[in-house]
C-alpha cells in the first residue's frame, strides 16, 4: 500500500506545485497528510489478493467539488482546500488499487496508469517524468492507452501553468 499511496501523493502534489505558489515545506506537509489520511481510510479496504475489491471506495474524484479525502488532508496540514482544488483539472479521477494507481483527466479522457508494481520499490515521482514519459523510453507498455497518456503527461507541465486556466487543460486533454 505504501508505494501506491506515495505515488498518488507525489502526483497530486506535483499538480499543486505546477498550479500554485505554495511553499515546498507546506507541500511536503500536504503530501505527508495525504498519505496518512489515505492509509487510515484504506487500511480495512485493501485486498492485495483481490485488487479490484473495494476499488470504488478507493477512488478519488474531483469534479465540481473537492474530494473529501483531499479536503481532509488539507485541513490536517492547514492548507485552504479551495486553493488546492483550484490547481487540479476540473475533472480528475484517481483509482488507487493494490499494485496499480491509475487516473483520468476529463470525463471522457483516457484512463492512464500512473504507477504499476514491477518488482522495483519505487513510487511514481515527478522527477522521473522525463525518462518515464519520454518517447525515447523503452516501450514495454502494459496499457494499450499508454501512448495517449505519455503525450498527455508530457504536455501537462506546460499546460498546468499558473497563468493558464485549469479548465483549458481539461478541455485540451478531453480532445486528445
Amino acid at each position: 500500500m505504501k508505494l501506491e499511496l506515495l505515488s498518488t501523493a507525489n502526483f497530486l502534489v506535483h499538480l499543486v506545485r505546477l498550479g500554485s505558489t505554495i511553499s515546498e515545506a507546506k507541500l511536503n506537509e500536504f503530501k505527508s497528510s495525504l498519505v496518512e489520511v489515505l492509509r487510515r481510510r484504506y487500511r480495512d479496504h485493501w485486498f492485495p489478493e483481490k485488487p479490484f475489491k473495494g476499488s470504488g471506495y478507493r477512488c478519488i474524484r474531483n469534479n465540481g467539488r473537492m474530494d473529501p479525502v483531499i479536503a481532509q488532508a488539507c485541513e490536517v496540514c492547514g492548507l485552504d482546500p479551495q486553493v488546492i482544488h483550484a490547481t487540479f483539472p476540473s475533472e480528475l479521477t484517481l483509482w488507487i488499487d493494490p499494485l496499480e494507481v491509475s487516473y483520468r483527466i476529463g470525463e471522457n479522457g483516457s484512463i492512464c496508469i500512473l504507477y504499476q508494481f514491477t518488482g522495483l520499490n519505487e513510487p511514481w515521482k515527478p522527477n522521473n517524468t522525463k525518462s518515464f514519459f519520454s518517447s525515447e523510453a523503452t516501450t514495454t507498455s502494459l496499457d494499450p492507452l499508454d501512448n495517449n497518456c505519455s503525450d498527455t503527461l508530457r504536455k501537462m507541465d506546460y499546460l498546468l501553468d499558473p497563468r493558464k486556466s485549469v479548465n483549458q487543460l481539461a478541455a485540451y486533454i478531453s480532445k486528445v
